[in-house]
């Protein structure tokens, strides 16, 4: 997650286009996500907001994406909301946390499909359309995977509070704090950590669809 695509650019700038497309639908659908289930959990902060859009140009972070781009590591524009808003604030909070990673592993799966599509339709395997949809599910799985990890800034946080009872409520408080720090830890130390559960899910949903990994 922290190498360069931008080698792709001297190797391959067909392969680093459809690098950047994935990262703009892929954090896009991502945040959207979040606005479209909070909004119809009841909290109208993100629609105010004007993130209830498929817009990129509403999700996407100009410096997150350049880091994204140039460094392997970046963030798009948080959606906002408010649990207190939320029709059922326990349950609405889980499901405006899970709505994000969600959709990537569903955005993932419908590349995996159109992916069957043009194979069978004829596609030749190192064609940019093959690689394309090859890019598209390997971040949106990755980018769903790591948004579930219970560490601040990221989605999986938000269970934390849901889940863990209240006398362990001390363990939020101190992942609100430094949280971040621990996240850039995990990326400069163990930049593959993820890697074997990111490969094992592209697997399955190659596999779902019908094709060998």
């Amino acid at each position: 997650m922290l190498s360069s695509p931008l080698y792709l650019l001297r190797d391959n700038p067909l392969l680093f286009v459809a690098f950047v497309l994935a990262v703009i639908v892929a954090i896009t659908f991502h945040e959207f996500s979040h606005a479209a289930a909070g909004t119809l959990q009841g909290d109208d902060t993100a629609k105010s907001q004007g993130r209830l859009t498929l817009n990129p140009l509403s999700h996407l972070d100009p410096l997150g994406s350049i880091f994204l781009i140039v460094g392997g590591f970046g963030w798009g524009r948080p959606t906002p909301y408010n649990p207190a808003r939320l029709r059922n604030q326990r349950v609405g909070t889980v499901l405006v946390a899970l709505a994000g990673p969600t959709s990537n592993f569903l955005l993932a799966i419908a590349s995996a499909v159109a992916l069957r599509v043009a194979l069978s339709a004829g596609s030749d395997a190192s064609s940019f359309t093959v690689n394309l949809l090859l890019i598209f599910i390997q971040f949106n799985v990755l980018l769903g995977i790591f948004n579930l990890l219970p560490i601040p800034p990221l989605d999986g946080s938000r269970l934390l509070t849901v889940f863990l009872p209240p006398s362990r409520h001390g363990i939020v408080d101190f992942l609100d704090r430094y949280g971040i720090f621990l996240l850039l830890g995990l990326l400069i130390l163990a930049p593959g950590l993820l890697t074997p559960f990111v490969a094992e899910l592209v697997r399955a949903i190659l596999g779902l669809v019908g094709l060998p990994y």
